[in-house]
């Protein structure tokens, strides 16, 4: 199909300005022009100093907590449709509130589900967003979602390091089918930590499924919080012979003490993206850029092009 004549305008949230201004720089454009007005009481107002009449207005913002980011992100959005853009694509890195999909005990919210409603109902058009802790939270939206991969980004890296006996590892079972995915791409065996909580954040037991020794193990997740979970599980691998360990995680949410425990931990390298910007700085840590894949995405469905490519996994 022919490309669209009118000219896509890109916005940032605060919280995703560095990465925006990458995405910006990949797609060939600039940033739009927003002003954020702040009241004593902490309460805020974005306004866009641009028209967007008539446009295919893409905002980015990682919905990460707190909660004001992503009360930002639905104000953007609203602003947006009431000021007449044609199109208003949410571009969220990192899709917060995402680990309740479900209920898991009586009495508590699905959260996932209720933001999905809200981004629609403040005007999003299209949530273009990257490594869902669930795939099914897809399913809560009535509007089109584009879940990309950060496999894209990561198996360049992976390769370029030229491990031999590799083994893929997933954390917990939930991140099975990521760890299969990966194996499969890459070629190599497969293992699986089976964790019990004593309650959230709190691993009381892990057991490790399959066998580790003599390998170059690389852990798989879609995000790291506390990093509980990966430094015991890197704990586990090098105490069974594993020869290294490293883990690839796409949002680096790191709260707690999470800094400190992958500084003091066994594991060699920590690869994340920029879905959401650190905290601080960290040796163990580093980053690779998804702002590539979200610029190609975001070109491609401004011109009505598939983005079949882009999922590699």
């Amino acid at each position: 199909m022919p490309e669209t004549s009118t000219e896509a305008k890109v916005f940032s949230c605060t919280q995703s300005r560095d990465l925006a201004e990458k995405i910006a720089k990949s797609y060939g454009t600039k940033l739009g022009n927003v002003i954020t007005s702040t009241y004593s009481d902490g309460e805020f107002q974005p306004s866009f100093e641009e028209s967007v009449r008539g446009s295919r207005v893409f905002i980015i913002g990682s919905t990460h907590p707190g909660s004001d980011h992503l009360m930002e992100l639905l104000l953007m959005l609203d602003a947006a449709k009431r000021a007449s853009a044609r199109h208003i694509t949410a571009v969220i890195p990192y899709y917060g509130w995402a680990r309740q999909d479900r209920k898991d005990k009586p009495r508590v919210p699905i959260a996932a589900k209720l933001i999905a409603k809200m981004l629609e109902t403040a005007g999003a058009t299209r949530i273009i967003t990257m490594d869902l802790h669930a795939d099914q939270i897809q399913g809560f939206f009535e509007k089109p979602v584009d879940h990309l991969f950060a496999s894209t980004v990561f198996l360049p890296y992976l390769r370029s390091l030229k491990l031999d006996n590799l083994t893929i590892a997933s954390p917990d079972m939930g991140g099975s089918k990521r760890a299969y995915a990966y194996s499969k791409t890459m070629e190599s065996d497969v293992v699986i930590c089976y964790k019990q909580r004593a309650k959230a954040n709190v691993i009381s037991h892990m057991e490790l499924i399959g066998n580790v020794e003599g390998k170059n193990v690389v852990l798989v997740d879609d995000m790291v919080d506390t990093a509980g979970t990966l430094t015991k599980a890197a704990d586990v691998m090098m105490e069974r012979g594993a020869l290294s360990v490293r883990a690839i995680c796409t949002h680096p949410v790191l709260s707690g003490a999470a800094y400190d425990r992958i500084e003091n931990s066994k594991l060699l390298e920590l690869i994340v993206t920029d879905s959401i910007p650190l905290k601080e700085e960290s040796s163990k840590i580093r980053v690779v850029t998804c702002s590539d894949l979200f610029a190609d995405v975001m070109k491609r469905v401004h011109n009505n092009r598939s983005i079949s490519s882009k999922f590699i996994m």
